[in-house]
This record gives C-alpha cells, sequence and structure tokens, in this order.
C-alpha cells in the first residue's frame, strides 16, 4: 500500500482496499471529529452539504484506493432501475463508477467490456468451459489513465496497479467468474450468475477508457477525468499555491494522491499529506492549497451536468470533447 500508506504493513492479513469515504470512516478533525462518517452526515447542516446533497439521507459518493495482488474477479454491477426493484435491501441503489490509475507497472492490465459480437449464449458456454477471459477487451494500464465504468459493464482489475475509484455510493457487485478461487474458510465466494447476466451489455460498449480535459486554473494544471450525474472528478497538479473555488451548492472531496503542505480556508486551515481525504462544505467559498512539494489531488462534487456542460462551451470546449469525458 506504499507510498499512500507506507504504515500499512507486514498485516496479519492482506488488504486489497482502502475506503476514505465509507460510512464507517471515522472523522480525523473538524466539529465532527471521531464520529462515523455516517453518523456526521446525519447531523451536519444544509449549509455544509450544499443544496445538490441536502435530500441524500445516506453519503452520496464512495472513494476509494485498490491495490489487487491478483486478477479481481469477472464481476458486472447493476443501475439503479435494476438495483430499486431487486436489490432494496441493499440499498436499491445501482453501481456508476470511474477508476484513476494513479500508478501501474509495465505490463499491468484490466479487463472492460466485452468484445464485438459476444452473445449471452457463447458468454455461458465460454464460462462452462472456464475460458470467459476470451471474451474480454484488455487493457495495458499506464499511471494517468482514467476509465468510467458504466453499469451493465463485465469487468475485472489487474494486479501490479493502485487505482483511486470514485462512484456512486453503492457495493452491489455481481460475480461471473472468480478464477476457482477459496475463501478463508476454504470454500469458493459467492457467485451471481443469473443476476450478472440480467444486468450484462451485450451491445456497444458505454464508457471505457476517457481522454481527460484541460481547464483552466490559476498556478496549477487541472483536468476533468470523467463526469456523470453521480460525480465529476478532476485532478490537480499543484506545483505552487493554488485556490480551488467551492460552488456554494456542493460540498467537495479532496483526495491528496502525493505531496505535502497546507490547506487553507476561509475561517481556519490544516496540514495535508497523501492519502487523506478532506471534505470541504458548501458554506466555504474556497479551499488554498501550500504545498511544501509538488502535489497532486482528487477533487470530487456532484455536479449539476447541464451547467457543466454551458460552461465548458463557454470555454470554447465543443460538443465532441464533452462527449469524450462527460457521461449522461
Amino acid at each position: 500500500m506504499a507510498p499512500l500508506f507506507p504504515e500499512k504493513s507486514d498485516l496479519t492479513e492482506p488488504l486489497g482496499e482502502a475506503w476514505l469515504t465509507g460510512v464507517d470512516c471515522r472523522i480525523a478533525s473538524g466539529p465532527f471529529a471521531g464520529r462515523t462518517l455516517g453518523e456526521a452526515w446525519t447531523e451536519m447542516p444544509a449549509e455544509w452539504r450544499g443544496s445538490r446533497a441536502v435530500a441524500e439521507a445516506n453519503f452520496p459518493v464512495l472513494v476509494k484506493f485498490i491495490f489487487p495482488t491478483e486478477k479481481l474477479s469477472l464481476q458486472v454491477h447493476p443501475d439503479d432501475a435494476y438495483a430499486s426493484v431487486h436489490e432494496k435491501a441493499a440499498g436499491g441503489r445501482g453501481k456508476t463508477e470511474m477508476w484513476h490509475v494513479v500508478s501501474a507497472l509495465a505490463g499491468a492490465q484490466l479487463q472492460l467490456g466485452l468484445k464485438p459480437g459476444v452473445s449471452k449464449e457463447l458468454f455461458l458456454e465460454k464460462l462452462v468451459s472456464h475460458t470467459l477471459e476470451d471474451l474480454f477487451e484488455r487493457k495495458n494500464v499506464r499511471a494517468g489513465d482514467t476509465y468510467f465504468v458504466a453499469p451493465g459493464t463485465p469487468h475485472s482489475i489487474g494486479p501490479n496497479m493502485v487505482i483511486c475509484e470514485v462512484q456512486e455510493y453503492s457495493d452491489l457487485t455481481y460475480r461471473v467468474y472468480d478464477f476457482g478461487r477459496l475463501d478463508a474458510y476454504g470454500k469458493p465466494r459467492e457467485l451471481h450468475v443469473e443476476k450478472a447476466l440480467q444486468v450484462t451489455n451485450f451491445g456497444k460498449l458505454a464508457g471505457g477508457q476517457v481522454n481527460s480535459l484541460l481547464l483552466p486554473a490559476e498556478g496549477a494544471s487541472r483536468s476533468l477525468l470523467a463526469a456523470c450525474r453521480y460525480f465529476a472528478t478532476e485532478r490537480w497538479e499543484c506545483a505552487a499555491k493554488c485556490q480551488i473555488m467551492v460552488d456554494p451548492e456542493r460540498f467537495e472531496l479532496i483526495v491528496i494522491l502525493e505531496g505535502a503542505g497546507s490547506l487553507a480556508w476561509p475561517d481556519s486551515g490544516a496540514r495535508y499529506h497523501h492519502g487523506e481525504c478532506w471534505l470541504l462544505p458548501a458554506s466555504q467559498s474556497y479551499l488554498g492549497v501550500l504545498p511544501e512539494t509538488p502535489t497532486s489531488l482528487i477533487r470530487t462534487y456532484l455536479p449539476d451536468i447541464p451547467a457543466l456542460k454551458t460552461q465548458l462551451h463557454r470555454d470554447g470546449v465543443s460538443a465532441a470533447a464533452l462527449a469524450q469525458v462527460i457521461f449522461d
């Protein structure tokens, strides 16, 4: 888990993911210090949440780091429509997500979507013969790559990479194939083939690799990685003092990928280090970043997609370029 969490070494059992905004994560500073995010969310004033999240009963965005040491199961996620009917007990929300590759060794790969022409019948045939991987599109990955994963897109992440995942808050995953692996009790992990087949998109791939869109920013390099109704995610490179302006309609999440320094907001400030996630209330007008070492960070928030498109059009971004990074 180094360099993000170098202190997490020699653990008694392997850790594959670090959830930064799980409802059981504890807040480290501020007026809700010591409380879980889930507890704090129910008590946060409306001006902290912002108007776009004030009606959300649960925290709406899950951010995590993934550290695979072997390839993950072949899996797929449902959309909201399916989950609202078939997964009410699990919250009734589907799972839309994006992956940003923080680091990757040479030869690292992921699998995203099925090859053209794959039918449900062929999918089942390959599943029975344990050759299902043959039907997946393989992607060689490099640090800085971004992938948008729409519900219904079969996928798997391989080893030798670190990914920052931003997603609609849901933990619904339908495993199709797990390579015969056993759990800690010596039993195969549960598969969800029937549900997976019901939600899998056997047509054209929705999403895939995204070409980031350079955005204006003073004192920093800023890129829009991907946006949809559930989240918009940017990457910032800050070598000198810079400022992130806050929309009063939304809270912001700031994830430090690399670097150290100080953060400043209208009534206070604090030091930051890599691996941290900061929640910036909608009531703050700005966040100042004062790096002591070059800093890379992820900024994610709940977007107003029509307003975002309008602003980017005004900035001279073409409709074709917008379609490559904004997913309606």
